[in-house]
């Protein structure tokens, strides 16, 4: 992608000139577009044939030149989006579909007194055959919780992600007040642009890895 990437810059690079005659009769060097900022070097990436640069490689350096100026609000899940979980739901099959169908892997869980979150539950407690209707969601329910600010740079949200090696942050804002969500599939999303797609479902299994085509 590198080498399309450059081919496609000298197109627009003074180094690359095509003679042209002038009023005159004499060649004179025409005038190539260099791009002097990044909504122009977009520009560039916009008008590129496919057969240069594919949707998706535009995609990925788009989202890689943009990363540093974004903010966790530009990409966290709204609150009124999240689906929680009160520490004294039960379990049963209503509230598991409400969860399922969500799309999400991580829940928070708000406090019977307190109206504040108290934890999050995972999608992976939530497979187990041994959940039962009577099961309420205090049961299941993991008490780290990390949180960013709506502020963020998107580069400091993925260093704290790496710091706190945490997949799920709930987002807040100056007045400490939950305004949303941020998991690391919408980092990966405005890292690269997609989200990259593998059907392999065995990578809890060493042979598996190893022999897989």
């Amino acid at each position: 992608m590198n080498d399309k990437f450059h081919k496609l810059l000298d197109r627009f690079l003074p180094e690359n000139r095509e003679e042209l005659l002038d009023a005159e009769g004499a060649e004179t060097p025409r005038p190539k577009f260099t791009p002097q900022n990044t909504k122009e070097l977009m520009e560039v990436l916009r008008r590129t044939p496919k057969d240069i640069l594919s949707s998706r490689e535009r995609a990925i350096i788009a989202s890689a030149m943009t990363f540093s100026d974004r903010k966790v609000k530009d990409i966290m899940i709204p609150l009124i989006d999240v689906p929680y979980v009160r520490e004294d739901d039960y379990l049963g099959p209503f509230m598991l579909d409400k969860l399922y169908q969500s799309g999400l892997s991580h829940f928070p869980v708000i406090g019977k007194n307190t109206g504040k979150i108290v934890g999050v539950i995972h999608t992976e407690s939530l497979n187990s055959l041994e959940i039962k209707e009577a099961d309420k969601a205090s049961q299941y329910l993991d008490p780290r919780v990390y949180y960013v600010r709506e502020d963020y740079t998107l580069e400091q949200a993925l260093a704290a992600l790496l710091r706190a090696n945490c997949f799920f942050f709930i987002v807040l804002n100056k007045d400490a007040q939950t305004v949303g969500l941020l998991t690391y599939k919408e980092l990966i999303i405005a890292i690269f642009g997609i989200t990259p797609e593998d059907n392999f479902t065995g990578d809890a299994d060493p042979y598996a890895v190893a022999h897989r085509a």
